[in-house]
C-alpha cells in the first residue's frame, strides 16, 4: 500500500440554521453529527439532510472544518 494521505476521512457536519441563529434563545445548541467520507470521490464539501434536534425538524447540514 502507498503511504501518505488516507482516503477516507472523518467529517463533522453542523446544521447550518442553528449556526445563523448563534446565541438565540429560541436554539439552545448545534446539531453536529459525524461520518466519514472518500476523499477521491467527494472532493467538495458533504451536505445532507438530517434531523436537528434543537430545531425540530430536517434540516440541512453542512461540513465544517476541524
Amino acid at each position: 500500500m502507498a503511504k501518505g494521505k488516507e482516503v477516507r476521512i472523518r467529517v463533522i457536519l453542523e446544521c447550518i440554521s442553528c449556526v445563523r441563529k448563534g446565541a438565540n434563545e429560541e436554539s439552545t445548541g448545534i446539531s453536529r453529527y459525524s461520518t466519514e467520507k472518500n476523499r477521491h470521490n467527494t472532493p467538495g464539501q458533504l451536505e445532507f439532510k438530517f434531523f436537528c434536534r434543537y430545531c425540530r425538524k430536517h434540516m440541512t447540514h453542512d461540513e465544517i472544518k476541524k
